[in-house]
């Protein structure tokens, strides 16, 4: 789905499905997967280095490309952020915030791990 209408932030308060993504062991250490969940494509990241997991939508608003999943993560000070592969933009992995100064931004969701099960929480 290209429609970044389709893409909007969850915060854990507004979760009401717990989708599973998939294991734990599925995941590389500090990267990205992509998954799919009614049409959306949603990049679920493994931080391992800061023992965190993300989630935002899989789509690089710049050019309309499900990349983000295959982004270089790190961190800007304390803020973990991805950056796209094709465009180098940088989204913080918390907010979705453009770290680059630019206005658009991309959508997050939140992620629990359970018995070694990944879900990703949406509304």
């Amino acid at each position: 789905m290209s429609d970044t209408i389709s893409y909007k932030t969850v915060t854990p308060e507004e979760v009401n499905t717990w989708f599973e993504a998939c294991a734990v062991s599925d995941f590389p250490s500090d990267g990205g997967l992509n998954i799919s969940y009614q049409g959306l494509q949603i990049a679920v990241f493994n931080f391992t280095r800061r023992n965190e997991w993300f989630a935002t939508q899989n789509l690089c608003p710049h050019k309309k490309q499900m990349i983000l999943s295959r982004g270089m993560i790190g961190s800007d000070g304390n803020e973990p952020k991805v950056a796209c592969p094709f465009h180098k933009k940088t989204f913080s992995l918390k907010t979705g915030e453009n770290l680059n100064g630019d206005e658009c931004a991309i959508a997050t969701y939140p992620v629990k791990v359970e018995n070694s099960k990944v879900y990703v929480g949406f509304a």
